[in-house]
């Protein structure tokens, strides 16, 4: 399943969509997010996963302070989406049924979008 972000230069706001039209937010159009895929900080913000009896555990070796987190972590596969919001002071961590090739995405609140493919 192919996913698009958005994110309203504006106020912040990040959605998800199934289809890539145009969509406004504070009367502005939204912006297109593309997923990072490569580490360049010492925050690390690419998921790591382990598969055990078909659960994946995801997880983002990251801070979770009040100006800098992790606030969700997305795993869409072909006809499955799975989300979990995280606050500050939470562990980026979760576990997911998993079935079959998939992509992970998270989401940290200062460096914006990250993802991995699993085969």
């Amino acid at each position: 399943m192919k996913i698009n972000f958005k994110k309203c230069k504006l106020c912040g706001n990040v959605i998800w969509t199934l289809n890539d039209k145009d969509i406004k937010c504070c009367n502005e159009d939204m912006i297109d997010l593309e997923a990072n895929s490569v580490e360049a900080s010492f925050e690390k913000h690419i998921p790591n996963y382990e598969i055990n009896n078909n659960k994946m555990t995801i997880s983002v070796n990251h801070v979770m302070e009040e100006k800098h987190y992790i606030m969700w972590i997305m795993m869409v596969s072909d006809s499955l989406v799975y989300f979990k919001k995280f606050n500050p002071l939470d562990e980026a961590k979760v576990t997911f049924d998993y079935n079959g090739p998939c992509t992970i995405y998270s989401y940290c609140n200062l460096h914006e979008l990250w993802s991995i493919n699993v085969d």
